[in-house]
């Protein structure tokens, strides 16, 4: 039976956001094993469901904590789900605490997976041409990246989207300042020649940004620094796009009456960027799956959360990535 290690403590809503998605994840996937980290007296509506184990931990990680704060807090929730994972007896982790301790003790107390050079934080993006979904790495987790890293984001990644969108010979795409061989950052520049002599990577090629959401790659693959900023600025993009046309539609009758009749539309738009869909981001290339739900996860984003986890399990995502690696350079 597969286990995920959980951390209830972490969402800016309460800890009621994150057991209302473990009962509803529990009844739906009765074949996982969940182990419950938090305070005892908000997790009340766990005890004494089967398959589910409550643990009792005295110390939450606020939002601001980071690394140190990670290491001095030996008995909150966050590291001892953490610790679970390192001690096998989980395969996976879900937070949705602070970003920066979470992937710093995930990093500390889990490791490198066997061939990884650096884990890679994951990003879930929408596809505007496909319809589906892309994978964006790296977009956090350092924020240098070498080139032989980057080319090893494209077999991660590519992995990534067999997994968990069902691709078959995912499209992968590196992030440049142009679309032609020769443009990108000096490590970009490496990891094209890199990238371009791998036959387990179906590699397109440069993309550039203003592209990203319209073209034809189900990976993109980048520096930390790079990716970070792509996924700021894209974000930031959408929410002030929202907040404009939501300001259009409101400047009087005629353009309220006109918005009955795109609100359709409007939600699709919406529904689109909407990050409780995809759960979080996933620290991909440690010793066992490492999800970050979003900080303010709601039950549904939660669940999703744990769905992506489950899948990544199941899918077993850790070891097939080694074995990838290996084989790649034995190629």
């Amino acid at each position: 039976m597969n286990t995920l290690a959980i951390d209830m403590m972490g969402s800016d809503l309460g800890s009621k956001m994150s057991v209302e998605a473990v009962l509803r994840f529990h009844k739906e996937h009765p074949e996982f094993h969940l182990l419950c980290f938090g305070k005892a007296e908000e997790l009340n509506a766990l005890s004494g469901q089967e398959g589910i184990e409550v643990i009792v931990t005295t110390e939450v990680m606020e939002m601001t904590d980071g690394a140190l704060e990670a290491l001095r807090k030996k008995d909150s929730s966050m590291v001892k789900a953490i610790e679970a994972v390192r001690e096998r007896r989980a395969s996976g982790v879900v937070s949705a605490g602070g970003t920066g301790a979470f992937l710093s003790a995930s990093s500390l107390l889990l490791k490198k997976a066997p061939g990884v050079l650096r884990p890679a934080l994951v990003a879930s993006f929408p596809n505007f041409k496909t319809g589906g979904h892309m994978a964006i790495l790296d977009v956090g987790a350092s924020n240098e990246n070498t080139a032989e890293e980057i080319a090893q984001f494209a077999i991660m990644g590519s992995l990534y989207a067999e997994i968990v969108e069902n691709v078959v010979n995912p499209k992968v795409s590196l992030l440049a300042n142009g679309s032609e061989e020769g443009k990108g950052s000096p490590n970009g520049k490496k990891a094209y020649e890199i990238l371009k002599t791998k036959k387990e990577v179906n590699f397109l090629g440069n993309i550039e940004a203003s592209n990203v959401l319209n073209g034809d790659s189900d990976v993109i693959v980048t520096d930390g620094y790079s990716g970070n900023v792509l996924l700021k600025a894209t974000e930031g993009a959408a929410k002030t796009v929202g907040k404009l046309l939501k300001k259009v539609f409101l400047k009087n009758l005629r353009s309220k009456i006109a918005y009955l009749f795109v609100k359709g539309g409007m939600r699709d738009f919406k529904a689109s960027f909407d990050s409780r869909k995809t759960g979080g981001a996933l620290l991909l290339g440690t010793n066992g799956v490492v999800v970050k739900a979003h900080g303010n996860s709601d039950s549904e984003a939660f669940y999703n959360a744990l769905l992506l986890a489950a899948r990544l399990v199941e899918g077993e995502v850790v070891t097939k990535i080694s074995k990838r690696l290996q084989d790649a350079n034995n190629a």
